[in-house]
Parts: C-alpha cells; structure tokens; sequence
C-alpha cells in the first residue's frame, strides 16, 4: 500500500529478546516497546540483585531499544510501572529520576500479582516516532512534544499530568487525589472513581480538550467486587455531550484487575485522548477536525459502557476481551487455551468489521491469572500472530470479571486515518 503508515518492527541484540514479540513495533508517530523485563540482554537471565538492579535493568533496556532506532529517552511519551510490591516504589523512583533527570513523561504506577520468571518489577514505554512510517517519504519531520500541567488537577514531581504528540494526548493514570488537599478524597471506591474522573476531566480542561475526545480508559481496581459502583460513577461521565449523547458514544475500555496501587487507592484511572490539532509541524490541513470512529460488530461480545474499538487518526484501540462467545453471550467451555482462542477470535472479529486485518496489530496486552499459563496461550497466540510482530505485555493477575483466567486488549495501525469533519 504505497504512500499508507506501515507496521515496522524491529529488534536489537542490545536489549533481550522474545520468540512471542517485537521489542519495538513503530506505526505513524509512535513506536510501541514490548514490556521490558529486568534481563541482562547478554546473559538472558534476571539480573543478579533486589529491586533497585532490577529497576535500573528494565531503564537500561528501554534506553538500550530506544537508542537502537535512533530516538532518545527524551523521546518518551508514558512510562507505565508494574511492581510486585507498591512498597518498592520509593527505590524505583530514584532510578527513575536518574533516568529522567529533567523531562518528565506521563506515568502509571500499578502492583500486580505476578509477572514473567518472577521479576520484581516490569517497565514499558511509548516514544514518539516523528518521522512516521510511510516509506520512503517522512510524514511531518521532527514533531514537537506538548507537556502540560495544571493546578486543578494533582501534581507529581516524577510526571507530567499530559504529554501531547501528534494526534493523541497521554494522561498520566489518575489517583483519587484532591487537588487542593493533595489527600486521597474521603469515601468509598465511588467517591474515589469519581475523583479520579474529575481529574482527567481537569487536565483535559486546561488543554482545551473535550471529555469526549477520549478513546480508551483503562480502569485499575484492587476489589473487582467494586466494579459495579465504578460503572454507576462511570455513567454520569460518559458520555459527556449532547453529541455524544445522540450516538451514545462509549471509549473502549479494559478493567485491570490490581494488587495495590500508591496511596493504598481503590482505583486509578488512565486516559488516552484524541488531539484534533496535532503537535506541530504538522500542516493544519493535515490535522483540524479529525472525527473519533466508534465501531462494534455483532460478531464480538458487545458492552453497553464501552466500544470494541475506536479509531482516531492513526490508530485502533481495542476494548479488553473476555473469552466470551458473541453468540451466546457466555464463557466459551474448556480451559486457558480455548479461552485463549476465543479470545483472539474477537480482536480478530473486531477489527476485520472495520476493514483491518491481524497484520496491522501493533500491540496485545495479556492479563493472565496465572503465568504457568502461557505456554498454552502462547501456542494459541501464534496460531493468530505466525509472525510474532507485536509488541507485548504479559502481567498477572489474581481475578479477572466472569472468572475468566485470560484477557486481552491490542492496539492496531489504522493506515487510511480518520477523516476529518466535513
């Protein structure tokens, strides 16, 4: 397809290496690193020490990938943590920081049950990519970051509430934070859920951007018990217009299932944001009015408080998929890679109703409850991805909805864009 964004992924002998993934996979603006274990590229193995080695070996990975396509640590947009132990955090900050000694890119922090050969902790990124990728003809040069902050919502010394390239905005996962009080707000998960919303709303606010211009949250609960009084504060957010209202417009949505999160939280909230504008120098004719499309097929679960998928410029974002059957709106029977199976059967479903094939994934996210699982998975997912092109995160958790004992979500090219408003 000459002239049309590319899946490009790449590799380099300086960070560790995957059978099942990419270590970078760049698509338009953004390059899309596979979750980086603590490994010693040379050795293959964890490396020796406790959390503050392993912390600065996951840093050194990504620096490593980063550098490997001629980009540089400040190219990199979010961060996100997963820890073992929240209480890990304070070591994990300082390497950080010694990472990230002046720039700071937008942040999530999360304490997950389990990850890959019994690491402590697991570190991704996004970076910009501001040549694009269509070959042979870059699309706008060297694109300019937007990072901004403001007083109405909490700040954070180690993050930039939104760090804005090309056509999205990445919000820093939100706290339950009251931002006069810089105090967890006073309450249940409700009164939390509903802080944190606020928030996203605030730092949305501030860059003149609508609520309704957000194309996935991702909802981060340590009681899966709570979700129902979520969904309820949920509904009085979304959807947040009268044009939103009409077509009952829902982002695509993954409830993450946590072992804790700072502050001892209930829930944390992250966003990802269409930005219509663009980050210059794009060509304003090449960037006003780009519209947010909003597909569901019957051919995968539907949900009544998220889309299957929701494209905007350059991208699909994918709702979190249980092994559900469309048909019957049930579990599918057997066991984890049956689950497995259906499971990729309606990202597969989903994005072929909007005229897009697996080849254009650029990412999968796997949630599993239990890691001695993913050989079985594995078997599954490379029936699905014979290439094993995209990048990947594999985490572990101690409960998924429906009792399900795997999810996913996956973000994928969107080569043709989105058009903009006539």
């Amino acid at each position: 397809m000459s002239g049309n964004n590319e899946v490009l992924a790449r590799n380099t002998e300086n960070a560790p290496k995957c059978p099942m993934s990419s270590q970078t996979v760049a698509f338009s603006h953004y390059n899309n690193l596979s979750a980086q274990l603590p490994i010693d590229p040379a050795t293959g193995a964890i490396v020796a020490g406790g959390i503050a080695e392993q912390a600065e070996q996951c840093y050194r990975n990504i620096a490593a990938i980063v550098e490997s396509i001629d980009h540089h640590l400040n190219d990199v947009i979010r961060i996100t943590v997963f820890v073992r132990d929240i209480q890990d955090m304070d070591v994990v900050d300082a390497v950080h920081r010694a990472f990230f000694p002046t720039y700071l890119p937008a942040r999530t922090v999360v304490a997950v049950d389990a990850l890959p050969m019994d690491a402590l902790i697991q570190v991704e990124a996004l970076v910009s990519n501001g040549e694009g990728t269509i070959p042979n003809a870059p699309q706008a040069g060297d694109l300019i970051k937007y990072v901004n902050n403001t007083a109405n919502a909490p700040l954070d010394a180690l993050s930039s509430q939104t760090v804005a390239f090309s056509h999205y905005n990445n919000i820093t996962a939100q706290l339950p934070i009251d931002p006069v009080s810089g105090q967890l707000v006073v309450g249940g998960v409700a009164e939390q859920a509903a802080q944190c919303l606020k928030n996203i709303k605030a730092v949305l606010t501030s860059i003149d951007v609508p609520f309704d211009d957000i194309v996935k949250v991702n909802v981060f609960l340590t009681d899966l018990a709570d979700v129902d009084a979520v969904n309820e504060v949920y509904t009085r957010f979304f959807p947040d217009s009268g044009i939103a209202r009409a077509v009952a417009y829902m982002p695509a949505r993954t409830i993450v299932p946590v072992a804790a999160l700072p502050m001892h939280a209930k829930v944390q909230i992250e966003a990802v944001c269409s930005h219509g504008d663009g980050t210059p120098p794009q060509a304003v004719e090449d960037r006003h009015g780009l519209i947010i499309e909003a597909n569901n097929t019957d051919a995968a679960p539907r949900c009544p408080l998220s889309t299957q998928t929701v494209a905007f410029s350059h991208y699909n974002n994918i709702t979190g998929q249980l092994p559900i059957d469309p048909a019957t709106g049930k579990m599918v029977e057997g066991g984890v890679a049956e689950q497995a199976r259906q499971i990729l059967t309606n990202i597969k479903a989903i994005i072929e109703c909007v005229d897009h094939s697996l080849a254009d994934t650029v990412k999968v996210n796997i949630f599993a409850r239990d890691l001695a699982d993913m050989e079985a998975i594995d078997e599954v997912y490379a029936e699905f991805f014979p290439g094993c092109v995209p990048a990947r995160r594999v985490v572990g958790v101690s409960e998924l909805p429906m009792d399900a004992r795997v999810m996913m979500d996956a973000i994928f090219g969107n080569f043709e864009g989105t058009p903009p408003v006539a």
